[in-house]
């Protein structure tokens, strides 16, 4: 195996990439406009066979997984209050699908590819969701994972009975007590082997080994027991995307990957070093246990120059009012208000003037931060970092986050879908390949999501550190010693 110096000195293997496809149930996802453009299909996202080929394609090029975002409201920030048309117009990130509908039919077209489905906490009775990610553990035969958000759109409160959001600590502070109420309907409700299917004495399930989880929280009373039996993973494989304080310490203890946005490295090195030590310090975790998967949206040539001709292509299709859209749903805040060539850098909010400086790193070469410029920085990417070049700076970019940010892989985001997906394909994961940084094939045929993703065979559930795995009622162990933790 190829090996890099590390600090100290001493030699260590490269990490081999994670690569997850990110989308949306809607059109462009994180490329506002570029659904016009004509090689791009994000548009057909209401039928089946655009999501099953898309699946077909990733598990060909050995992609881990599928990762799918959701909202619940519409971007109705920009030249608000409670403005959709600029969103509505372009298309940005409206109209939206619900995600997990899409996942079964990906999962029966493909064996190895996972799919991580993002469902709020916020406004969802954990009850009903764990059976429905128990039903989807199951028809996957174990490859699906939980994106785990407590909700940033007060579009969406509004819809869902709320005059406005929680306040954000409380938000997660629901999110804990709602995840172990998870965790006891997926572990501690039935034991392994429980479901017996004995078909000479009648009996289906044995009920001794089924108990009920009674539990009583300040948010929840639910009583269980769970209504599926145990599927192939138990606990799916538990994914988060929060940076905030409440955040960290949310995914320190329960996230199994992480997923972090920033136009440079050195935006998200201080979240991905504290996480893991708090993992470490505090929850008894090994921190190489978590995976980091940075968003990253490439738009790959086989030269330069061809590269910046797509990037010139694309960008001439981009929506400015999406863009400005997504960016007012994303921050809260409503850049209408700024002058056309107002400088960002200048104006009373700390926030635009922060994300103006992180953006400047990354991007030297732009004189004036203005909303167009801003916006013209999302229409390809979103928030996230966008590289330009051939496969070789490509990669030589994906390095450098491992190396300065200590990232495990990737989230690619498409500036069109599915050639954004099918330049990895054809053209990085070679290079990849030929530096040691990506595999050759899924390492546990048939595996679950999370066997694939840790490159464990057998690691079905949640490994021993976890939090989750101390809920687990195992084959064998009498209901008076399988204890469920409070």
């Amino acid at each position: 195996m190829s090996t890099t110096d590390s600090p100290e000195g001493a030699v260590a293997p490269k990490k081999q990439l994670i690569l997850n496809a990110f989308v949306e149930s809607c059109s462009g996802h994180q490329s506002p406009g570029l659904w016009r453009h004509p090689d791009d299909t994000s548009s057909q996202f209401n039928d089946l066979e655009h999501w099953v080929d898309l699946a077909k394609l990733l598990e060909a090029g050995k992609f881990h997984g599928i990762f799918i975002a959701d909202v619940l409201g519409g971007y109705d920030v920009y030249k608000g209050p409670r403005n959709l048309a600029p969103a509505a117009s372009s298309g940005a990130q409206w109209p939206v699908n619900e995600p997990l509908a899409i996942v079964t039919p990906m999962a029966a077209a493909t064996k190895n590819l996972g799919f991580g489905v993002t469902v709020a906490t916020t406004y969802e009775q954990p009850y009903h969701l764990a059976r429905r990610l128990s039903t989807i553990d199951h028809l996957t035969k174990g490859r699906v994972g939980w994106n785990i958000v407590t909700g940033y759109l007060d579009s969406a409160a509004r819809n869902l009975g709320f005059s406005e959001q929680l306040g954000h600590d409380d938000r997660y502070a629901l999110a804990e007590e709602y995840v172990k109420v998870m965790y006891k309907l997926w572990e501690s409700s039935w034991r392994d082997d429980a479901v017996v299917l004995d078909a000479q004495r009648g009996l289906y399930t044995d009920p001794a080994l089924i108990r009920e989880i009674n539990h009583k929280g300040k948010h929840y009373t639910v009583p269980g027991p769970h209504i599926c039996q145990p599927s192939p993973q138990r606990t799916p494989v538990l994914l988060q995307a929060g940076t905030s304080k409440a955040g960290k310490n949310f995914a320190a203890q329960h996230a199994e990957a992480i997923f972090v946005a920033g136009h440079s490295p050195s935006v998200v090195a201080k979240n991905v070093k504290e996480i893991r030590e708090m993992a470490k310090e505090v929850y008894g975790r090994d921190p190489k246990n978590i995976k980091f998967l940075a968003l990253l949206c490439p738009v790959i040539g086989a030269t330069q120059e061809e590269a910046n001709r797509k990037f010139e292509d694309y960008a001439q299709y981009g929506s400015i009012d999406g863009a400005l859209a997504l960016f007012g749903g994303w921050t809260g805040i409503d850049l209408d208000k700024y002058g056309d060539e107002e400088e960002l850098r200048n104006v009373e909010s700390n926030a635009i003037r922060s994300a103006v400086e992180a953006w400047s790193k990354s991007a030297p070469g732009i004189p004036k931060w203005t909303k167009h410029t801003v916006a013209k920085h999302i229409t390809i990417g979103g928030l996230g970092a966008t590289v330009v070049g051939d496969p070789v700076q490509v990669a030589d970019e994906m390095e450098r986050w491992v190396r300065e940010a200590d990232v495990d892989g990737f989230n690619i985001a498409y500036a069109i879908k599915p050639g954004t997906f099918v330049d990895v394909i054809e053209l990085l994961i070679p290079e990849l390949r030929k530096r040691s940084l990506f595999w050759d094939d899924y390492a546990v045929q048939g595996g679950t999501y999370r066997e694939n993703l840790y490159k464990l065979p057998g690691q079905k559930g949640p490994l021993d550190e976890h939090v989750a795995s101390k809920y687990r009622w195992r084959a064998g162990v009498e209901a008076s010693e399988a204890v469920i933790p409070e």
